[in-house]
């Protein structure tokens, strides 16, 4: 019987993290992130004032891989993170409900309040060992001058990330 590594080099900074505030799931081969953003226009005939509701949708798309013996582990703790971001978060429980969904670090942006859309695992024989995933998470902040606090915060972690990184 051949001993056989995993693919992955874990020593390498991942390419995108998502986490309920205590277990981080790193997806190491993202092979392509997407943003879209849907902005809501306002009635026509609508006052000059305006409630603290949000302006704007997003959607994250991430694709990649999972490699090596680890890819169904990691499948389960997507699946279990899906469902979490559903029902509630342990950031969420541990916050008392100030925070919840689910925190995304990527290259791209940094997001809390994040609940999985979709979630498609495909396998092939052509590329064994290899599980092809896609993950679809829509942007559900809580309309609260906090959640626009943390979208702000997040660009400056991310600036600082990004000047570390140099």
């Amino acid at each position: 019987m051949a001993i056989t590594s995993s693919f992955m080099r874990y020593g390498t900074v991942p390419s995108a993290i998502i986490s309920d505030g205590v277990l981080p799931i790193p997806l190491w081969a993202v092979t392509a992130i997407s943003l879209a953003q849907t902005y809501h226009l306002p009635p026509i005939g609508s006052t000059a004032h305006k409630a603290i509701v949000a302006t704007h949708d997003d959607t994250i798309t991430l694709t990649g891989v999972l490699v090596g013996a680890e890819r169904y582990a990691w499948k389960f703790a997507l699946e279990t993170m899906a469902e979490a971001s559903k029902r509630g978060t342990a950031l969420a429980a541990y916050s008392g409900g100030k925070f919840g969904g689910l925190i995304l670090v990527t290259s791209m942006t940094i997001r809390t309040d994040m609940q999985v859309q979709s979630l498609t695992f495909n396998a092939s024989a052509a590329r064994r060992d290899v599980l092809d995933t896609t993950v679809t998470l829509v942007h559900v902040p809580r309309p609260s001058l906090l959640g626009k606090l943390l979208d702000v915060a997040s660009i400056g972690v991310g600036a600082l990330a990004d000047g570390l990184g140099n």
